[in-house]
């Protein structure tokens, strides 16, 4: 007899332990609802609309008991297939599943649905049961967290930045959104018509500072999530830096910049280049002609007490990049952030392709986007294939171009390339003279039209600038001219006597790759 009542009391003591409620190391009881659980699963029984009111509120593992995740699981199920939900078709349904008896027996259904006499109250319910969920998923992470922080052999960066990436799944999962009517939101979307109509420039977001970027996109919007693509030394940053110039120092708006690939003060330096018109070379030399010293001195003032936040900390990860977006517009009311670049970012998800990371970074950039209500610009590279290409036209970047994932123009509501025809040694294009000169390429546009927009760039400020920008002296015309062919190899117009002056600073790229033989093909210039 002992032989064959042992099985049954050690089932029997299986079946406690998994619905006794757990104590946690601190001797408390585990966060639970049960009588709520039981509530709401009868008023599922009671009422056939009701689970179309609790939405995506709760899953079957926001349940304590066992029980009761399985029995939820199998209504969610039943809903799937449009089957009806009631006593007996639940029953009979658990039964055809084999799980019945593992659920509790008809006599558990039945307790249930006498409980409950109508799902007025599921909804409130329901919330209560969620918020337990989330207590104990807390619980079992600081266990988790605390008892790898007790372990030496960890290292401490990198658990934080684990548990930063757990917190944060925690919370994404357990966001809700409920439905909004449209009357508030037509409200809200005629305020902002008003408002838009009373700016007599047509700007409904942040001032670019380029007057025909601006007509394109009306300014900088909320939530926008802009990708500034390009190959190396394009000017990506630099057309960064022109932009937070035209916000930060000239209209005082409040901005943030993450640079992974530049230390804070070579970056500053940058833009003291940029803002004091003084070239890039000579500010790192510290070699100043004495009128240049006098003009370092009356423009750097103009970028003290700038509000710019820099943050330079390499290899950032987009968790920590998350909880320092959030200070800078909480603390500083950073309106919108810029990030040099997207691919020196890392997920730190532990798993998947590095393609699959970065989906993962883009797609985290767009909702920090949408959550803090701003826009961000992220810089990134673009592949090599655009340099095989032929032409002009073949020389301008492509969507497809875009490195190391598709997701980045799928996330991206705008898509930006910083295109320099100078630097491939193409100067003419028709009756267009690209020298000194850049195009901005809107690619996408998820809320406007597309355009090719020229600049003025002079390469030793770091500096873009408006086509009809006076700030600076013209740039040089009595060079040689050279004209693109389909090879991208440039012949030259000679002056009228047949000489060939060298060419001005900001032609000469820091980078040549090129020699192109001069006109009586004997001495090779350098480009």
């Amino acid at each position: 007899m002992e032989d064959n009542n042992t099985p049954k009391r050690r089932t029997r003591s299986r079946q406690q332990s998994s619905t006794a409620p757990l104590i946690s190391e601190y001797g408390h009881l585990q966060p639970q609802a049960p009588e709520l659980e039981e509530a709401v699963l009868g008023a599922l029984m009671v009422d056939s609309d009701a689970i179309g009111r609790l939405g995506n509120m709760l899953k079957p593992e926001s349940f304590y008991d066992k029980r009761n995740q399985l029995l939820f699981g199998a209504i969610q199920e039943m809903d799937l297939e449009d089957r009806p939900i009631d006593i007996l078709t639940v029953t009979e349904f658990l039964k055809l599943k084999g799980i019945l008896e593992e659920v509790g027996g008809p006599m558990y259904i039945a307790q249930l649905t006498s409980k409950v006499v109508s799902s007025v109250n599921i909804e409130y319910h329901a919330n209560i049961i969620a918020q337990k969920k989330l207590a104990r998923d807390l619980i079992k992470f600081t266990s988790k967290t605390q008892e790898q922080a007790f372990d030496e052999t960890q290292d401490v960066n990198e658990l934080m930045q684990q548990a930063e990436s757990e917190l944060f799944e925690i919370s994404r999962h357990n966001m809700k959104r409920d439905f909004t009517q449209i009357n508030p939101v037509i409200k809200e979307a005629y305020q902002q018509i008003q408002t838009a109509s009373k700016n007599t420039s047509g700007i409904s977001g942040l001032s670019t500072g380029y007057h025909r970027l601006d007509k394109v996109l009306s300014g900088w919007q909320a939530t926008d999530l802009i990708i500034l693509a390009a190959r190396p030394a394009m000017g990506k940053t630099a057309f960064a830096l022109s932009l937070i110039r035209n916000m930060a120092v000239d209209q005082g708006i409040p901005v943030g910049m993450f640079s992974l690939e530049m230390g804070n003060v070579q970056l500053v330096q940058r833009l003291i280049c940029n803002v004091c018109q003084i070239p890039g070379d000579k500010i790192r030399s510290g070699q100043l002609e004495g009128y240049e010293w006098g003009q370092l001195d009356s423009k750097i003032t103009a970028l003290e007490g700038a509000p710019l936040y820099i943050d330079d900390t390499p290899q950032l990860s987009v968790f920590e990049l998350r909880s320092k977006a959030r200070r800078m517009v909480h603390e500083y009311g950073v309106k919108m952030i810029f990030i040099d670049y997207l691919q020196l970012m890392t997920a730190n998800t532990g798993k998947g392709s590095r393609q699959e990371e970065i989906s993962t970074i883009s797609r985290s950039l767009k909702g920090l986007a949408k959550e803090l209500n701003i826009p961000i610009m992220a810089l990134s590279q673009l592949n090599r294939n655009l340099e095989g290409r032929e032409g002009v036209e073949g020389k301008r970047p492509q969507l497809s171009d875009l490195r190391e994932s598709g997701a980045i123009e799928q996330d991206a509501d705008i898509v930006m390339f910083v295109n320099r025809p100078e630097y491939f040694h193409i100067y003419k294009d028709g009756d267009f003279d690209w020298r000194g000169k850049a195009e901005i390429i809107i690619a996408k546009h998820r809320n406007g039209g597309l355009d090719n927009i020229p600049l003025i760039f002079r390469k030793e400020y770091a500096r873009f600038m408006n086509l009809d920008d006076e700030s600076l002296p013209p740039i040089p015309t009595d060079i040689p001219v050279m004209r693109g062919s389909k090879l991208n190899v440039a012949s030259y117009e000679p002056m009228g006597n047949n000489t060939l002056p060298p060419l001005p600073d900001y032609l000469q790229d820091s980078t040549p790759t090129d020699i192109i033989p001069g006109p009586g093909g004997n001495e090779p210039l350098p480009f």
